[in-house]
């Protein structure tokens, strides 16, 4: 039975790999979805400013793009986060 491979697939840019990103950000765009702990807020840049600019407080983001079929793939925001 042949093994199954994974890859992942930009949201952004469609750049695909066959492991996951370094820091789940882009290696060819640097664009990810992120998500502010704090209010919900998401955005989309390459990395996340220290103070949300919706709650305006410090917050930590989460890296919410979705790079797999599981969770609808490029373009999506991955609903288990």
């Amino acid at each position: 039975m042949a093994e199954k491979h994974e890859k992942f697939e930009c949201a952004h840019c469609g750049h695909t790999n066959e492991d996951r990103f370094a820091g789940d950000i882009c290696p060819q765009c640097g664009m990810t979805y992120w998500k502010c702990s704090n209010c919900g807020f998401t955005m989309t840049t390459n990395s996340p400013p220290e103070t949300c600019p919706d709650c305006k407080h410090k917050c930590e983001f989460v890296n919410i793009t979705c790079y797999t079929p599981e969770c609808g793939g490029p373009g999506n925001i991955d609903p288990r986060l």
